[in-house]
């Protein structure tokens, strides 16, 4: 027993270490510029292949530069104040590339731990002061890293970016704590169903079921749908017959395998062609 015991506290040990230097790094790349955005295309359904967005992906390249997803270091600060950061460079990002280009229109992700921050909001409301109309474009992406625990103030502060002229996501519907009420309690413009839903969607009738009900769901609250991980030609023309409305994942379209808006804009132009 002394020795499972052992054994358990160093694995805590070594867990903790890992995210220390996690935390660090994320800091570090903060401070020096080295966080940005990576965009994928997510097309509307149909015979036509129409983009109806882009998703802006966070993005870390370390010093090394290699390019560092999401999953890699979000779940390590969740919990802190750098997720915050995180997000508001994200939206800054997101609003550079609304700005260059009046044609695009993209989304971006938010924690829940930074509903209620008031550097993102001023961030937005500074925005579409400067530029009138540039929420229009913005989809705010909700995710669910976290339960709500002030729905009222969840509530308020989607009321007061849908004044702004933002749309609001529920993302990767499914993977996390949001239920079908949220549906009735927050006024969401669109669900994107996660993919564990999606996956081998032509032979799995429970999840054939799922989507199904899901999108009728969606429809009695004026809710756009967006099947997320859609990896195959049979996925996408499933999710299509179930009446999906819009389609993200490897078959259709990766992200930018290097992250743009680092540093600087420069690259802005070409970024989303």
């Amino acid at each position: 027993m002394a020795h499972s015991w052992e054994a358990f506290e160093n694995k805590a040990a070594r867990r903790d270490l890992k995210l220390e230097a996690t935390r660090a790094m994320v800091s570090a790349a903060i401070e020096e510029g080295r966080v940005g955005l990576a965009f994928q295309p997510i097309f509307r359904a149909g015979s036509r292949p129409l983009i109806a967005f882009h998703e802006g992906l966070i993005r870390i390249r370390d010093r090394a530069g290699r390019t560092m997803p999401a999953g890699e270091f979000i779940p390590a600060i969740e919990n802190t104040s750098l997720v915050q950061e995180i997000d508001r460079i994200a939206l800054e990002k997101a609003l550079d590339m609304l700005r260059a280009d009046p044609r695009q229109r993209l989304s971006v992700n938010i924690s829940m731990h930074t509903i209620g921050d008031e550097g993102w909001m001023n961030i937005l409301t500074r925005a579409c002061h400067d530029t009138p109309h540039i929420a229009d474009r913005l989809i705010v992406e909700i995710t669910e890293s976290a339960p709500i625990e002030d729905p009222a103030f969840v509530a308020y502060f989607m009321e007061k970016g849908h004044k702004l002229g933002c749309s609001f996501a529920i993302d990767d519907f499914g993977a996390g704590y949001t239920g079908f009420s949220h549906f009735r309690k927050y006024k969401f413009d669109m669900v994107k169903i996660d993919g564990q839903f999606i996956r081998d969607l032509p032979n799995n009738r429970d999840n054939q079921v799922l989507v199904e009900a899901l999108v009728k769901i969606a429809r009695q609250f004026d809710m756009f749908t967006v099947a997320e991980f859609v990896e195959t030609a049979e996925e996408s023309a499933f999710a299509q017959k179930l009446g999906i409305d819009a389609l993200q994942g490897y078959y259709h379209g990766r992200s930018a395998e290097m992250p743009i808006c680092l540093n600087t804009g420069t690259q802005v132009g070409a970024a989303l062609a």
